[in-house]
């Protein structure tokens, strides 16, 4: 076990001994209360509402106070959204708040988040994992990290032995084949069944409708879109009006417990994703990830994740990161299969960069002073 998994398995045991010392409190989470193209009241609304039906919540709005909503806590900012993101990045690093909600996280490449949603032909619930970030900047790679993550969420909510299946997407029965040498690794993995006739644990679209297992594993590209048609198939798509939003973030090393809200979600996802967001918590998410990564890596995932590695092209000379620095500005549109290169492209210039998954895709971080010289880099080796 690594270091970084001893000290967050340490730090939940800290908690549960000052919880049996001093009680259950409230448990305190983020909001950030402006962005949404609905409005921030449609936020605000949300966080009133998920306090009512969840007594131990505690919602702390982040961003410029909105007359009306005083029985929630607050940390006044702007109006700007990087004041706002830096607020709740404080707050979360000084222990003001357990968790966030975030209509938007730049996560790093070996994080995802992981949904829920109501399936409607038998009024199941089923987490899809993943459904924003990546767990892996390899597609194959991030599918099997999925599987583990999924696991871990589904855990943190209080299921015992949650079942897997694998959505028919690009790389589902390669993955499925990696599983199976977990499972026989010794990795306690149980796969679920597809209801149409030839069963198995791929899944075809109808099992979306009509489950056989408690995750659906998929890339996050494909869990992101899902989302957003199971929480607004019924509105026409402006108005997200029921769900989780895009579920808690999870990843190797990540202590950190933040949900993503999209800015269509209506105040009945927001108070979703709030509930969501406290019940990972309080059910140790980033220690329940630990525990499944040791798990799996005691069966063998690293050596199966390096044999998911693509083929090294023939040695080049090694381009080296400048120094680094704060990148808060975000550059998008990079595909996905381009991000190492777009990142060393402007290495290769003396441009410092980091790869990251926002929402909406990925995403390249540069220093803001910075940011109109890496984007004409990247036009200019049609990355953009």
């Amino acid at each position: 076990m690594t270091d970084d998994k001893r000290k967050i398995i340490g730090q939940a045991l800290a908690r549960v001994v000052e919880r049996a010392r001093g009680g259950i409190g409230r448990t305190a989470i983020g909001l950030m209360a402006a962005g949404s193209e609905l409005g921030s009241k449609e936020l605000l609304d949300g966080a009133v509402l998920a306090q009512a039906e969840d007594p131990r919540l505690k919602v702390t709005a982040i961003g410029p106070r909105t007359e009306g909503y005083d029985q929630l806590e607050w940390i006044e900012t702007g109006d700007a959204e990087a004041d706002i993101a830096a607020a709740m990045e404080k707050a979360l690093s000084e222990g003001l708040i357990a968790g966030a909600a975030a209509l938007h996280y730049p996560f790093p490449v070996g994080v995802a988040t992981v949904g829920r949603v109501l399936t409607p032909a038998r009024g199941r619930f089923m987490l899809i994992s993943s459904t924003t970030g990546a767990s892996a900047a390899q597609p194959l790679q991030a599918l099997a990290l999925n599987a583990v993550y999924g696991r871990a969420v589904a855990k943190s909510l209080g299921a015992a032995e949650p079942t897997l299946g694998l959505l028919n997407v690009a790389g589902a029965s390669q993955t499925l084949r990696v599983l199976n040498l977990l499972k026989e690794g010794g990795y306690d993995l149980r796969f679920g069944l597809s209801r149409r006739a030839d069963g198995g644990a791929i899944l075809r679209g109808n099992d979306l409708l009509n489950p056989g297992a408690d995750i659906c594993l998929c890339d996050s590209l494909t869990g992101n879109v899902l989302m957003k048609l199971f929480s607004a198939w019924n509105t026409g798509g402006a108005y997200e009006a029921s769900g989780w939003g895009y579920g808690p973030s999870v990843g190797q090393g990540w202590n950190r417990v933040v949900s993503i809200i999209s800015r269509a979600s209506g105040a009945p996802v927001v108070a979703g994703a709030l509930k969501f967001t406290a019940a990972a918590v309080r059910g140790g998410l980033p220690e329940k990830a630990a525990l499944e990564l040791a798990a799996a890596e005691k069966a063998g995932l690293n050596d199966i994740l390096a044999s998911l590695a693509p083929t090294e092209a023939p040695a080049q000379a090694e381009i080296k990161a400048p120094p680094a620095r704060p990148a808060g500005a975000e550059i998008p549109g990079v595909d996905v299969l381009d991000m190492d290169a777009a990142v060393k492209s402007l290495w290769k210039e003396g441009l410092y960069a980091e790869s990251a998954m926002g929402c909406t895709g990925p995403v390249i971080k540069v220093p803001g002073d910075i940011l109109e010289a890496a984007r004409d880099c990247l036009k200019r080796g049609r990355y953009l």
